[in-house]
């Protein structure tokens, strides 16, 4: 069973594509957008990022702050940012433990690869609860970004 709508969200404490350590409590107070992702520099996770990256400014409005996670290094997701002109953190789950809490994790993905996040969002409210949850089987899906929005508006 995931992760459903009420559940308390789990604890993280990842380092961010700048080296900086960032944990759910950094966001108490404000919406948080979680967007797991399987890996840097690929088509489908790169489409994901930036459509969060071109309406940031309306989850901005919301006082909604958005993540992208994946199991790349720091290194990596830092280059793949600034190609790509995001604007929020990117967070190195390279120790597989917040995917595997968020239950978003593929046991063997392509090219025998094995612990990769799965593409999932996550929207969690200003108490630390979860208010959408979706994980997709297909890394080749992307998430409902309309029903994220609409969560998030609330």
């Amino acid at each position: 069973m995931g992760l459903k709508i009420g559940d308390q969200a789990p604890d993280f404490k990842l380092f961010s594509s700048d080296l900086k350590e960032t944990s759910l409590a950094d966001f108490k107070g404000k919406k948080l957008v979680l967007q797991f992702f399987p890996m840097a520099f690929t088509g489908t996770c790169t489409t994901q990022l930036c459509t969060m990256r071109d309406s940031f400014g309306f989850y901005q409005g919301m006082n909604a702050e958005v993540l992208g996670i994946s199991v790349d290094s720091p290194f990596t997701l830092a280059k793949f940012k600034e190609e790509q002109f995001y604007q929020f953190p990117l967070l190195s789950d390279f120790n597989k433990e917040t995917s595997t809490a968020y239950q978003s994790i593929y046991e063997e993905f392509v090219y025998n690869l094995k612990g990769v996040s799965k593409r999932a969002a996550f929207v969690i409210d200003e108490e630390g609860k979860i208010i959408y949850a979706e994980v997709l089987e297909s890394a080749g899906d992307l998430p409902d970004f309309d029903a994220i929005k609409k969560v998030v508006e609330g």
